[in-house]
């Protein structure tokens, strides 16, 4: 947690981290954790807390906690919902000097959130990381493709094939690096076969034309990427992922929540929460929870051997 930065300069007692490219949000707090945590002595100095359900009391209790045997308490709250980030503003009311906080949004806040003013009353500091596009994500792919032992070309492969979300990026990246790290030759050949991704713009289509049923082209696509080598099982596991998703949202959309709050609280791309959030407006529960059944059943009876994987697709099709 906080050491200094420079002469004289030392990191705030509280730093949130927060904006739409949740994988530099988390990069950027671990670490600044990994770099305090070396002054900690003992186990009890750390303590991460998850985010998700977090009460400001229970903080504040975390906060106020004096160090044992440490120099200072460090806290590290995990993925707070953007929805639910001001809740837990009054627990930054006092921070002692023993204590460092880092807090991790999933999602951007504005300067009014009131837990980015409660940081900034505490002496704090807001570091927001924005979504990489164009250039910036191209250079940032190969400038991390060079530092794990791969070429920029690569990285510039990875770029063009792979969902631009850096999660995704940074996965790709590690496959490939790790196939080379193994002995094998990384021939162009190893690298298309490996990227999952280029054929990412595919399996959106497909779960594009889902719904409320399976249209003419969502069939073509399904069969293609069967042929392109991918397991009929794997296909069926992106579609229950899909629809689960806008089961998920059409529960939030009930009750009342907006887009923009229900993008700040999922992990998914805020593009693929937009487009679950259109097709849950018209999509009935009942038929989806149908859907995740009849999707259960076919991975049920291929595994058992009840019927041919290729063939239960596309009668798995014809239930949803």
């Amino acid at each position: 947690m906080p050491r200094a930065t420079g002469a004289g300069a030392a990191t705030p007692r509280v730093v949130l981290f927060h904006g739409e490219e949740r994988f530099l949000v988390e990069q950027k707090a671990r670490e600044l954790v990994d770099a305090g945590a070396k002054d900690l002595v003992s186990d009890f100095g750390l303590e991460p807390i998850e985010g998700a359900s977090l009460q400001a009391a229970r903080l504040r209790d975390s906060i106020l906690q004096a160090p044992f045997i440490d120099p200072y308490r460090a806290i590290w709250v995990k993925g707070v919902p953007a929805a639910r980030a001001e809740s837990l503003a009054p627990a930054l009311a006092e921070v002692p000097p023993t204590t460092k906080v880092v807090i991790t949004v999933i999602g951007r806040l504005t300067s009014a959130n009131k837990l980015v003013k409660a940081v900034a009353a505490a002496g704090g500091r807001t570091d927001e990381s924005q979504r990489l596009k164009g250039r910036a994500l191209n250079d940032w792919t190969a400038n991390r493709a060079e530092e794990i032992g791969l070429t920029r070309q690569i990285g510039a492969q990875v770029s063009r094939v792979t969902h631009p979300d850096l999660g995704v990026v940074e996965s790709e990246l590690q496959k490939l690096a790790a196939y080379k790290a193994s002995g094998s030759k990384l021939t162009q050949e190893a690298v298309n076969d490996l990227l999952a991704g280029a054929r990412e713009d595919e399996i959106f289509r497909l779960t594009d034309n889902l719904l409320p049923h399976p249209s003419a082209q969502a069939w073509s696509v399904a069969r293609n990427l069967v042929r392109s080598g991918i397991q009929p099982t794997s296909v069926a596991y992106r579609m229950a992922r899909h629809l689960a998703l806008v089961l998920e949202v059409r529960a939030k959309q009930e009750r009342g929540e907006s887009l923009s709050a229900i993008q700040g609280e999922m992990a998914e791309h805020s593009f693929v929460v937009q487009k679950a959030f259109e097709s849950a407006r018209t999509a009935d529960p009942d038929q989806l929870e149908a859907s995740l059944n009849a999707i259960r059943d076919y991975e049920f009876e291929v595994k058992s051997g009840q019927v041919d994987a290729e063939l239960g697709l596309e009668v798995l099709l014809t239930k949803l």
